[in-house]
């Protein structure tokens, strides 16, 4: 199937799959959780709005609701203590948008903390599971962006709510590449991926906590933004199809705003080798995780289209 003209329509049986997906209870991850279910996969909405995610849960055929918050440490840590199943694949799909400045329990910057600590941290706490592959969920905003491995958590600069979502985003793709380097050294199947959804009008850029800026975002939602559903088109096919570990997914269209999803090129900020090794020795420090030597164990199998 050509990217091209590629649709949730052309999604395989992952009938026996397990995908877990952070927050799952709206936007592209509420559409994207929604396919997979109907495609046949057990999906776990990992969430931090148990009651919420137990409404679409409701909703969902083979869905089920565990508790998890990115913005806390010890939530990221009891979800995969608590976790014993091989996952076939992971989505870090929660994330929150250009918010005003703010703290996680842990004390990061809340965009970096949320976007990517708390992601980096869930990923080696439960790499051991994954049998297939991770999909971390980027943006277009990372080629505006540059990490600042000195001041991640923006307690020496004065803070500016976009440079540090974008900032969070390129985190997002510096940590796959690097994850996907390390996962090929050790000779794991396991691949990582990532994607981002183009321009999607989903309840992310109602949460600025800037009214001004909420409404000309609504007015760019109904002039150029294609759907919540379209947007998490890039998501379910970096989960699903045969493409290489290292791949970034996005629209085909101009600007990669809207589309179909095709393989396409990240920023060379977010292909930079010693920037990713050294943002991954500081989250480290700043997680506590360490990962482990990934497992040589055979790769579960992709499931091919069923007629």
């Amino acid at each position: 199937m050509s990217s091209s003209t590629w649709t949730p329509q052309d999604l395989p049986d992952l009938a026996g799959r397990t995908v877990v997906i952070t927050g799952a209870t709206s936007g592209i991850g509420l559409a994207a959780a929604t396919e997979l279910s109907k495609a046949g996969a057990r999906v776990v909405l990992a969430v931090r709005n148990a009651e919420r995610g137990e409404q679409v849960a409701s909703g969902l055929s083979g869905a089920e609701v565990r508790p998890l918050d990115l913005t806390d440490l010890a939530s990221v840590r009891a979800f995969a203590t608590g976790w014993t199943d091989p996952i076939d694949v992971l989505i870090n799909n929660a994330g929150v948008m250009a918010v005003p400045e703010g703290r996680t329990k842990d004390g990061f910057e809340t965009q970096i903390g949320t976007n990517h600590l708390g992601h980096f941290a869930l990923t080696g706490l439960l790499l051991g599971h994954v049998r297939d592959r991770v999909v971390t969920i980027a943006s277009g905003a990372h080629r505006m962006a540059k990490i600042d491995l000195q001041d991640l958590n923006w307690e020496q600069r004065s803070y500016k709510r976009w440079p540090a979502y974008g900032q969070s985003k390129l985190a997002n793709l510096l940590f796959t590449f690097e994850l996907q380097r390390r996962l090929a050294e050790a000779g794991s199947p396991v691949r990582a991926v990532a994607a981002h959804p183009g321009y999607a009008a989903t309840e992310l850029q109602s949460r600025t906590g800037n009214p001004l800026q909420n409404a000309g975002m609504a007015i760019l939602n109904r002039v150029i933004a294609q759907s919540g559903e379209q947007g998490a088109w890039p998501t379910l096919y970096a989960a699903t199809q045969d493409i290489p570990g290292g791949s970034y997914v996005g629209p085909d269209g101009r600007g990669e705003v809207r589309g179909h999803p095709t393989l396409v090129s990240p920023s060379s900020a977010a292909t930079d080798e010693r920037v990713a090794r050294e943002l991954w020795a500081l989250s480290e420090r700043l997680t506590g995780v360490a990962y482990e030597p990934p497992s040589r164990r055979p790769a579960a199998s992709v499931p091919s289209r069923t007629a």
